[in-house]
């Protein structure tokens, strides 16, 4: 087995685990859930090692709550029963989980601090996600609240507190008001990361679980590397 198909690979990445949720640090080579690249997704890498520590001797249930994109890293929530599933859907569709990400730019946002909404039109054959300040036929309204929490000599990180969920929303966003993100070739960045993940990172997950319906907050450290590591030591 490879690392991402190796279920015990999994260790040191899962956030939070019990009989109804698991979420797990996403690293950012791995799709969600299965594609057309035929690739094992790390839903069937979550089931293998659930199958494996719980000694199950049939098939594992595993609900996929939400995404993110195959170059991006963070934190993804699963559901193991079909009950917190449809609860976990419930607090997706009614803007019930809170979801921080930080991204890395080249260029400071200005004001350093807002709101950004647009109307978002996805375009299926590009796989690329349009911003119009107006809403337009076929677009879905996307909205963000943004803040720059630190910089180095060239790059900068902000945070990014996710409001609704649209198609590419962050990078889409960030780009239309010049601040593309580190890596992402799709929106304007001029150069791709040499692991070709976008510099986008899931941090924060915080909800109230569907059954105990204790506060959950989960945070995921970015992956490893120097300017990650910068601004992670810069920001804590």
């Amino acid at each position: 087995m490879t690392e991402s198909t190796n279920p015990w690979a999994l260790t040191g990445r899962i956030l939070f685990e019990d009989n109804h949720l698991i979420i797990v640090n996403k690293l950012v080579s791995e799709i969600v859930q299965e594609d057309k690249t035929g690739d094992e997704p790390l839903s069937e890498t979550v089931k293998q090692y659930i199958k494996e520590k719980k000694k199950k001797p049939g098939k594992v249930f595993l609900g996929v709550i939400h995404r993110l994109d195959r170059p991006v890293s963070g934190a993804v929530a699963f559901a193991r029963t079909d009950k917190a599933l449809s609860r976990m859907n419930y607090l997706v569709k009614n803007r019930e989980i809170h979801k921080i990400y930080w991204a890395i730019v080249k260029n400071p946002p200005s004001p350093e601090k807002g709101t950004l909404e647009h109307y978002i039109v996805r375009n299926e054959k590009q796989n690329k996600s349009y911003p119009y300040p107006k809403e337009v036929p076929n677009s879905k309204k996307a909205v963000l609240n943004y803040q720059l929490i630190a910089s180095s000599n060239d790059y900068h990180l902000i945070e990014v507190e996710l409001i609704t969920g649209r198609h590419h929303q962050i990078r889409a966003q960030l780009a239309v008001i010049g601040c593309p993100i580190k890596g992402d070739l799709k929106y304007g960045f001029p150069r791709s990361n040499p692991d070709a993940s976008i510099s986008l990172h899931a941090r924060k997950l915080s909800f109230e679980h569907p059954v105990s319906h204790e506060m959950i907050s989960v945070e995921a450290d970015p992956p490893k590397d120097a300017l990650w590591d910068y601004f992670l030591k810069t920001v804590s």
